[in-house]
């Protein structure tokens, strides 16, 4: 699947604004932003569910404006709230999605029993939706969403609303379909982006404001910082001299964050010093910035515009 420059607006309001992302065979890709980023209306797009104001969507090469039906086939898509039916059994449900999807008559048991099996839902067939717990919906919403093997799968929000062991499970079921499916997965659980996505996308007020891998993600903003940790630390103050007059951060009683002053390397000072004051030096690494961190810096502006505007995006 690929995008190029979508952009969705209602009026004068921006909801999106030039949103391109390219997404590979295999992979997950993370999308990210604060409420009001426009990460829904994004997603709504790339399903065919809401037509771009501007821009392209491809699917396997085939183009969802122009084709909408044959793009649609090959797309999953799992809302933030599951298209349910309670009063069905499991069963029933998934056989009715089957044939929306157009499912061959005699390949339909075959592809629900694959689909309950690989979703965790084998003992649930006979069980109404209504009488399932919110982990095993999620497992129900999910299974609509890949019946009909698609090779594109987007999931907004999977795990919303569910218990840690609930969580853990449709996040191992997720990095399962990552290996044979093309995977979308808007989420705000940071930790839940670096535990399975592949790539991360942030967006802030309808734009993309980052777009790289989990490792360029670790590395935004922490290359040019020292991580050090000290048995016996001194103050930060005599840290950031033996530094050059760096600028030190104190991250708990013996770990320390260390920007060297005018892109100078401390590195060969602060060993020295370690050594001679015996301050049981015992970690010094480059320093990686966390997702969340990387997150904060991107939007933070958020809380800096002109008091009264507000976005439109979700």
């Amino acid at each position: 699947m690929s995008a190029v420059a979508l952009s969705r607006s209602y009026g004068s309001n921006r909801a999106a604004h030039d949103v391109s992302l390219e997404l590979r065979r295999g992979e997950v890709l993370g999308l990210l932003g604060p409420n009001g980023a426009g990460k829904t209306t994004t997603m709504q797009m790339l399903t065919g569910n809401l037509a771009p104001s501007a821009g392209t969507v491809t699917v396997c090469g085939i183009d969802l404006i122009d084709r909408p039906t044959a793009a649609k086939a090959r797309i999953g898509y799992l809302p933030e709230v599951p298209p349910l039916y309670r009063e069905l059994r499991v069963d029933e449900y998934l056989r009715l999605a089957g044939r929306l999807h157009k499912i061959r008559k005699s390949a339909l048991h075959a592809a629900v029993e694959r689909t309950k099996s690989r979703c965790g839902l084998s003992d649930m067939g006979r069980r109404l939706i209504g009488s399932l717990s919110k982990g095993y919906q999620q497992r129900v919403g999910i299974a609509q969403a890949i019946i009909h093997e698609p090779e594109v799968i987007i999931l907004d929000e999977p795990t919303v609303g569910l218990d840690p062991n609930q969580i853990r499970e449709i996040r191992s079921l997720i990095r399962s379909l990552g290996s044979d499916h093309s995977v979308i997965l808007s989420t705000h659980i940071l930790p839940e982006v670096e535990a399975i996505c592949d790539r991360v996308q942030i967006l802030h007020r309808g734009e993309v404001v980052f777009s790289d891998s989990i490792g360029g993600l670790r590395q935004f903003r922490g290359g040019h910082w020292l991580q050090v940790a000290l048995h016996r630390p001194p103050p930060a103050e005599e840290l950031a001299t033996v530094c050059g007059s760096a600028e030190v951060q104190q991250v708990n009683a013996s770990m320390f964050r260390i920007k060297p002053s005018d892109g100078e390397d401390p590195t060969d000072a602060l060993v020295r010093a370690c050594v001679e004051h015996d301050w049981g030096l015992y970690q010094l690494q480059p320093a990686h910035a966390s997702l969340e961190e990387v997150f904060v810096h991107l939007t933070q502006r958020e809380a800096d515009e002109a008091p009264g505007r507000e976005g439109v995006g979700t």
